[in-house]
């Protein structure tokens, strides 16, 4: 006779150390492709990595202080998390709150301490929310009135807040998470495919009805050569540090583009500077780490012991995994530049702090299983 026994045991080191292993690295090369940009901008060659040991050292205390939480609490708390993230999304229209940086409002100032992003914790908020929300529902999450239209209404009211800063990126991000999860609790496949389809369309209507730099975008992907020394500068400057680094890289510091050839260098460019500097062998030890993150997190969500716990494992492999992909597709010419950051390697306080507490989400998960023992 078989039965199931709860066992609490030490956290999932394999997946801490993998990721102790790329924010290491990735501070190493933030100050490689950043000393060059902060010397003329600040006069210090330190700024940017100052910066970002400062937001190393608070997420992993917050990723430590969430793995010792039992995660089963966020269950609880997920529709108050949600609202907070909803406030500071509104707070950033209010004058004197929200930050404007090259063109695009999405920071919200609090007092001394430096700008946060709140569309990178509205990724985990909504993601924390439907984990609970949609097993909830039972059956009823096959029905259209009882599920569908209020999935829409929640992710409808976080993706209008994201636009208006704007930032499609992330919107399109949250989609893709809430639809997974959707998925994955057991919805209907018609109803996926509809969502899928009418986020395809709406995406593509604000792309084209919002012209300007989301237009130049895409024609830096199809046309790139045809203005090389304008809309097409950043696609090709990628791909020459890519080409420059060969198998091998020039060497760590040793990069060129790095001087003022790709815009974004330290943030959403970094994997660029990561080939040319070490090379496609650089590149590969990158994937392959993210390779184990995934595998690692695979064997969490498989032994979860409920299903909220697997939803939240699953909702953020989703989150990290296409991000990952979009952040590699735009650099590499393979979609358009969408400026999302490579997780846990590219300068940024807000995204590298809340990708650290959901790994802290999913180590919390990691150590409460359930095995079968036979008797």
């Amino acid at each position: 006779m078989k039965h199931q026994t709860d066992i609490k045991h030490a956290p999932d080191y394999g997946l801490l150390i993998c990721v102790l292993t790329l924010v290491f690295l990735g501070s190493i090369f933030v100050y490689s492709s950043s000393y060059v940009f902060a010397d003329l901008e600040y006069g210090d060659s330190l700024h940017f990595i100052k910066r970002q040991l400062i937001f190393c050292v608070v997420g992993i205390i917050g990723m430590l202080l969430v793995m010792r939480l039992d995660y089963r609490y966020l269950q609880s708390w997920s529709f108050f998390i949600m609202l907070l993230t909803l406030i500071a999304l509104i707070a950033i229209l209010i004058p004197n709150f929200g930050v404007e940086s090259n063109g695009a409002l999405r920071w919200l100032k609090l007092g001394p301490l430096p700008p946060i992003q709140p569309s990178e914790f509205a990724k985990l908020s909504v993601l924390i929310y439907m984990a609970a929300w949609l097993p909830s529902r039972g059956e009823s999450i096959r029905d259209f009135v009882l599920a569908v239209i209020p999935l829409c209404i929640t992710v409808g009211l976080f993706a209008a807040l994201i636009m208006l800063q704007p930032d499609l990126g992330t919107t399109m991000l949250i989609a893709i998470i809430t639809g997974v999860l959707f998925f994955i609790a057991g919805a209907k496949l018609l109803h996926v495919i509809a969502l899928a389809g009418s986020g395809i369309v709406t995406a593509s209507i604000l792309v084209l009805a919002g012209g300007g730099y989301r237009i130049n975008r895409i024609l830096s992907f199809t046309s790139a050569e045809s203005d090389p020394t304008g809309m097409g500068f950043q696609t090709l400057q990628l791909l020459i540090a890519f080409g420059s680094g060969g198998l091998s890289g020039l060497g760590l510091g040793v990069s060129r583009q790095k001087f003022f050839y790709i815009p974004g260098s330290h943030t959403d460019g970094v994997l660029a500077i990561i080939g040319e500097e070490m090379g496609l062998i650089g590149v590969l030890a990158i994937l392959i780490l993210f390779i184990i993150l995934f595998w690692r997190g695979w064997i969490i969500m498989a032994q979860a012991k409920d299903p909220f716990g697997s939803l939240l494992v699953a909702g953020i492999l989703t989150w990290f995994s296409f991000q990952l992909l979009i952040n590699i597709g735009g650099v590499t010419r393979l979609i358009p530049l969408t400026g999302i950051p490579l997780p846990f390697l590219s300068a940024g306080g807000s995204s590298l702090i809340v990708s650290l507490l959901a790994i802290g989400i999913m180590l919390s998960v990691s150590r409460q299983t359930v095995s079968k023992d036979s008797s």
